[in-house]
């Protein structure tokens, strides 16, 4: 197999973003108002990813296991502030920590376990495997979180009345969310249950579709990308249990009485 790797000039890179042009001229026509958030990500994204690129080329040099840890660090605390942005409630403080302790526990026992038991390279803090492994699963996890929140902060505020009229009738805080804590959980979990279906057939993963650009035999490539999915599975669901089962204490003080 032709290994050559295609190294992209800089025009080339500038080129695709005629396809932000596109963007910019089709919600403009329909009268959206996008195109500040859309220049605006398109340059965050630019400026992020180039630093990045910076960040891990000196880390690659210069592997050492407090480089990676202290990235690692950085792509978790990132994780859990874009969470707190994307929720559209306000969040109470208790609320928050629970999202970050579910994010940061959840997260990391699934990169640990992944990194130390399934891929098993040496060493194990080695950057080029840990880190890349790290933002798949932290992605996938943030992503899940962040819908699991929207929907138990919606769910809570919208049926406070039923879950009131319950606590009147003797069912417990946690009775009482049955139903919303069920329907966060699901939200949460179905866009990465839909990855899945559709992976192989309607679209090729990011992690596959760059280790063939690589050169890497397409086998290799779907054995990597299966055991990653599947890491994504466990990073997400671990996360959201231990986020849905404290998640939704935060809403009831501690005579089980709901805040508002």
């Amino acid at each position: 197999m032709d290994s050559t790797i295609i190294d992209l000039q800089i025009w080339q890179v500038g080129l695709a973003y005629l396809f932000v042009l596109i963007a910019l001229f089709i919600v403009k026509r329909l009268g959206i108002k996008r195109e500040s958030e859309i220049l605006i990500s398109c340059i965050r994204m630019t400026l992020q990813l180039a630093l990045a690129g910076y960040v891990l080329t000196y880390i690659f040099e210069n592997s050492h296991p407090l480089y990676t840890l202290l990235f690692l660090l950085v792509m978790v605390t990132f994780a859990i502030f874009n969470i707190y942005k994307r929720v559209k409630r306000k969040l109470l403080p208790q609320t928050k920590r629970v999202i970050a302790l579910s994010m940061g526990i959840g997260a990391i026992t699934t990169i640990l376990f992944f990194n130390i038991v399934v891929i098993q390279f040496s060493p194990w803090y080695e950057p080029r495997y840990f880190i890349p492994i790290a933002g798949m699963l932290i992605g996938n996890s943030m992503t899940g979180i962040a819908l699991g929140v929207n929907s138990l902060v919606e769910g809570m505020y919208k049926q406070r009345s039923v879950i009131e009229a319950a606590l009147m009738l003797g069912a417990t805080p946690e009775k009482a969310t049955k139903e919303i804590v069920k329907r966060a959980f699901d939200a949460a979990i179905l866009p990465t249950i839909n990855s899945m279906v559709g992976m192989g057939i309607i679209f090729l993963p990011g992690m596959m579709t760059g280790q063939i650009l690589s050169g890497i035999s397409p086998l290799v490539a779907i054995e990597y990308q299966i055991a990653i999915m599947l890491g994504c599975v466990g990073s997400t669901s671990l996360s959201l249990i231990i986020f849905i089962k404290f998640g939704y204490r935060t809403f009831f003080n501690n005579r089980s009485q709901l805040i508002y």
